[in-house]
């Protein structure tokens, strides 16, 4: 497992199938350059009409421990989540509402957390809000007046990003949960509410000894998804 987490992707075949949500990172510091190397990589990105609706903030060093304390701990005194938008549909249906469950308890599994553990679920859950103590965490954001398409544009954006990580030998994990508190984020990043919080990322090197890296949730089969039309 160490080789495949450590090693950087040969090209992009490689680089998507070992791309992986990675959730423990070793402490070991990105050099900026490589960061600046695989945001800006971001930009070639396709965006519809080319307006690139992205916006992202890159947090390392006081930053990063400032958001991530401030997000913690409104995560562990049970601070009500205000979402700007809807993540899921409510409720989740199948196919999708299976595979949810299936990954979720295939993760705390891993961890060796019984299901309705509801303390240590939450004590593992809190990781998510200091970007897994990866050195470096992104937060993306997007207009608020901006559309669907602009949100489709944004997820190629981030997979770029995710894609340009695993060349250079690092992962990602891109995380829903920091956008459960966009004031938060908003306050600490000095943005005004005219931006949404889309997500945020981790980013660093795979701590190949971590339990949980071990875990990679089944992918549905192409003859699931695809129809080849002659």
């Amino acid at each position: 497992m160490s080789n495949e987490l450590d090693k950087p992707a040969a090209d992009v075949f490689e680089a998507a199938r070992t791309r992986r949500s990675v959730r423990a990172y070793k402490p070991d510091s990105v050099p900026v350059e490589i960061v600046r190397e695989i945001v800006a990589l971001g930009r070639h990105a396709p965006s519809g009409s080319n307006i690139q609706p992205w916006r992202v903030h890159v947090l390392t060093g006081v930053s990063l421990k400032r958001v991530g304390d401030a997000l913690q701990q409104a995560f562990l005194a049970d601070t009500p989540e205000r979402r700007d938008y809807a993540y899921y549909t409510d409720p989740i249906e199948e196919p999708y509402l299976a595979r949810r469950r299936e990954c979720g308890w295939g993760l705390y599994g891993a961890l060796g957390i019984a299901r309705g553990d509801r303390g240590k679920s939450k004590a593992y859950r809190a990781g998510n809000f200091n970007f897994f103590g990866a050195p470096v965490g992104l937060v993306f954001t997007i207009e608020r007046k901006l559309e669907k398409g602009s949100w489709l544009d944004y997820g190629m954006f981030l997979q770029t990003i995710m894609l340009a990580a695993r060349a250079r030998g690092l992962h990602t994990c891109p995380e829903a949960s920091i956008a459960n508190y966009p004031d938060i984020v908003r306050r600490e990043l000095g943005i005004s509410t005219e931006w949404v919080v889309i997500c945020g990322m981790a980013l660093g090197y795979a701590d190949a000894d971590a339990i949980i890296n071990t875990f990679q949730p089944p992918r549905i089969g192409l003859d699931e998804y695809a129809t080849f039309l002659g």
